[in-house]
């Protein structure tokens, strides 16, 4: 049997992006990365990692996989994103009544702030 362990985001800054990660989801280096590979890991208790690998492709305007944060106050989370770096995406494949905010990090790489009561 097999499970997903890690996921990797590609990054233009491995230093920059572990502190955006990190802030946003309370996440901790799992060890001592350096300027082109960090993993982090829950703060504590278990769940997925998430690495962080220097990348010198381009973003995705429609990226075919990305992360989904679930939000038990998603206009809270949203502005605290905000706050730390992220920036709102003009998304335009939004559904009628979307239980999504689509976000995207300082590196452009995109996410979605998922509402959790409307799942």
């Amino acid at each position: 049997m097999l499970t997903i362990g890690t996921i990797v985001l590609g990054v233009n800054d491995v230093a920059a992006a572990t502190k955006f990660w990190s802030d946003a989801i309370g996440y901790v280096p799992r060890e001592p990365g350096d300027e082109t590979w960090v993993t982090l890991a829950p703060a504590s208790g278990p769940g997925a990692q998430l690495s962080l690998m220097l990348s010198e492709t381009p973003v995705q305007a429609y990226p075919r996989i990305h992360l989904d944060l679930y939000a038990d106050d998603q206009d809270a989370e949203v502005e605290r994103l905000l706050s730390l770096g992220a920036k709102r995406v003009d998304w335009d494949m939004y559904p009628e009544d979307p239980d999504f905010v689509v976000l995207e990090d300082p590196d452009g790489n995109r996410f979605c702030v998922i509402d959790k009561d409307l799942e």
